[in-house]
């Protein structure tokens, strides 16, 4: 059997297609659409223009309101938060299919802080969620237990270690607290079993990978449910991706036959880009399906940060054409810095920034450092073209 090659060109408008930045967005689909498209939202503390599970279907469907957003996420029991990327924003048809991972947990039977009373602590979250849940952990008794601001409390040691193990779910997010239910409860009745087995789970989550980034390397598949590459081998024969090769990668790939089968084309949407946005999670991957090295500087120390504490890379033409780390100061988007990897990215930066400004509320956007003065003038010169 031939091995189907792909140009690096073709495998980059898979993989934008593939993740929603390609062709006429699913705007019928919604912000439900973009999450069961994707597999996965990554949550993050950080919040600059807004939360990173905001910023995901903003990039792909514009302005979308952020309580819409936050009710397409919640409500209905459409969607559970869980271990996957990270901790991630699920589509709950998809909880049985992490039945492994909760498994693997239940038997190290610890998590990293380690429970007093295990039988007694978690016997009391239960037995309160089911007289009074859904509950935050300060509603169950508090988070902390009055030490250094890392030290749980025994309540929430024993609410993680549950939420871990698939006894409690996280509900949704209130005020940033996870809100915890009891599964039986949050979980539709058709959903809630673990009776699949551990290779059928990973079957399942090798080709939502596949699907959701089009075409992947095996480091790239097993990094986006964050399985081990072992596991990607067991199963990925059974999976239905096709064996590919791609210029320039130097490995062996896969890609998801429905997307070999359509010419990816169409409009690329013009829009900045969360740190944890898919499709630049993976790190090395970005830099090989786009020539663009990037990295999160928030824990990096002010003074040897390269390009900001949040900053944020240009998604355009298909294309990443720069970053910008923003801020808010009243009604106005403040691009801290500003990098662009042409001259001729100044018009789309522009008007990622001043649709980014509208979507958060802002009237105005100024420019206060670039890499060079040319590059703000021009940046400020194509803002104020488009009255921003």
């Amino acid at each position: 059997m031939t091995t189907l090659s792909l140009s690096a060109d073709e495998a980059r408008r898979i993989a934008l297609r593939a993740q929603g930045f390609l062709g006429a967005p699913d705007r019928r689909g919604g912000v439900r659409g973009v999450l069961r498209h994707l597999g996965a939202v990554q949550l993050d503390t950080i919040s600059v223009l807004a939360r990173s599970h905001e910023l995901i279907p903003y990039a792909r469907l514009g302005a979308v309101g952020r309580g819409t957003v936050e009710k397409a996420y919640w409500s209905d029991s459409h969607a559970f938060e869980y271990w996957s990327h990270a901790a991630c924003i699920l589509p709950i048809e998809e909880w049985p299919h992490f039945a492994f991972r909760r498994r693997a947990k239940r038997a190290r039977g610890h998590r990293w802080h380690v429970l007093e009373d295990k039988d007694r602590s978690t016997r009391a979250v239960l037995d309160r969620l089911e007289a009074d849940g859904p509950l935050t952990s300060t509603e169950l008794g508090g988070a902390k237990n009055g030490g250094e601001w890392f030290e749980w409390s025994e309540t929430k040691i024993a609410v993680e270690w549950l939420l871990d193990t698939g006894d409690v779910v996280c509900s949704e997010r209130r005020g940033w607290k996870r809100v915890y239910d009891l599964a039986e409860r949050a979980v539709p009745d058709a959903l809630f079993h673990d009776d699949l087995d551990d290779r059928e789970c990973l079957r399942r989550l090798v080709a939502l990978a596949g699907r959701s980034l089009g075409v992947g390397t095996r480091a790239d598949i097993a990094d986006y449910h964050r399985l081990k590459g072992e596991q990607v081998d067991a199963v990925i024969a059974d999976s239905g991706l096709v064996p590919v090769e791609v210029e320039g990668w130097g490995k062996p790939a896969w890609a998801d036959p429905e997307a070999l089968a359509v010419v990816p084309r169409g409009r690329h949407r013009t829009t900045l880009l969360s740190p944890f946005d898919s499709l630049v999670w993976d790190r090395p991957r970005t830099e090989r399906v786009f020539g663009f090295a990037h990295r999160l500087e928030a824990y990096v120390p002010k003074p040897q940060r390269i390009h900001g504490y949040f900053a944020m890379p240009l998604l355009a033409g298909g294309r990443l054409q720069g970053r910008v780390d923003p801020a808010r100061e009243g009604r106005t988007l403040v691009a801290r810095q500003v990098s662009l990897t042409t001259p001729g990215a100044a018009g789309a930066m522009a008007q990622a920034l001043r649709e980014a400004a509208e979507w958060v509320g802002c009237d105005a956007v100024r420019v206060e450092r670039a890499q060079s003065p040319a590059e703000a003038a021009a940046i400020t010169a194509e803002l104020a073209a488009l009255g921003a």
